[in-house]
């Protein structure tokens, strides 16, 4: 069984959720307290081992590049500042040379072919999904451990209220085995009420490499894009999938609810921001 070393982000969306704050600024720079939420991705990829990160950006996704780069000009100031340990946070979050890869998705027609462009940087062996407007932190880790019991295909789920099911892929529920559970369908957006369960496909995938040759194909799916969901449907047919109940909270930063409560809850967390922030979130209720 190969490891996973590699992890794909989709990069390339529009962001059109956000306009026009994202007309000249990627929707995956937008910050999460003092983080961009691309950065945070990132992080939880890092320190579930992954090695390699394949970002596959757009046009005008270039300042994302930038961002996983050298700032020589500041890195310098910062030196000459005094500022040392702003200048040692810059370095740490930097991936080491050459764990950073770049490739265009020079049209929009799907997470599915956002996927396949990453095809031959990831090669011939097992890889990491991580949709980054979906913030998991830790999810990676538990579904590196999943993989290690189970091999195979593991998809990240998370559980919704019933009436929520038709806005979601949905997976149907096997045999379980604690944290984990045997996948025996899928399905994209089911007509209310007729969901085989209430589990989600959250956003994160470990994915076989079978896939790439399913995704060649180019057959599209809902709204006419080449859907992740149908390709993983088919490679069903023939390897197991399984699912992993992701024991935290997935916050949606391409909503603007999401992105709200994101930035409270991480700001919360920071012994420097949490006291004055309940403070001001006091203040705006009585208000």
């Amino acid at each position: 069984m190969k490891p996973i070393r590699k992890a794909v982000l989709p990069v390339a969306g529009l962001g059109t959720r956000f306009l026009p704050a994202t007309k000249a600024v990627p929707k995956e720079m937008l910050t999460v307290v003092d983080r961009p939420v691309v950065q945070h991705v990132v992080d939880e990829a890092r320190e579930a081992g992954i090695e390699h990160f394949i970002f596959v950006t757009g046009r005008g996704k270039a300042v994302i590049e930038d961002h996983f780069d050298i700032a020589y000009e500041l890195d310098r100031t910062l030196q000459e500042r005094g500022k040392q340990a702003a200048y040692e946070a810059l370095k740490q979050d930097l991936p080491k040379a050459g764990q950073t890869s770049f490739t265009r998705q020079q049209a929009p027609l799907g997470l599915g072919h956002a996927v396949w462009c990453a095809r031959e940087i990831v090669g011939d062996e097992p890889f990491a999904v991580l949709l980054p407007d979906m913030l998991s932190r830790g999810c990676m880790g538990q579904m590196l451990r999943a993989y290690e019991q189970h091999g195979g295909n593991i998809i990240a789920v998370e559980e919704v209220k019933p009436e929520e099911t038709h806005q979601y892929g949905i997976v149907s529920v096997g045999e379980t085995f604690g944290q984990t559970f045997e996948i025996t369908g899928m399905v994209e957006k089911p007509k209310q009420g007729t969901a085989p369960s209430n589990y989600i496909i959250s956003g994160r995938y470990i994915l076989q490499p079978e896939v790439f040759a399913i995704l060649e194909k180019g057959e599209t799916g809902a709204g006419g894009e080449i859907q992740l969901t149908d390709a993983m449907i088919r490679l069903a047919e023939t390897q197991k999938f399984f699912g992993l109940r992701y024991e935290g909270r997935t916050y949606d930063t391409g909503s603007k609810l999401g992105f709200l409560t994101a930035n409270l809850a991480y700001a919360l967390e920071r012994e420097d921001l949490a006291g004055p922030l309940k403070a001001e979130i006091a203040r705006l209720l009585e208000s």
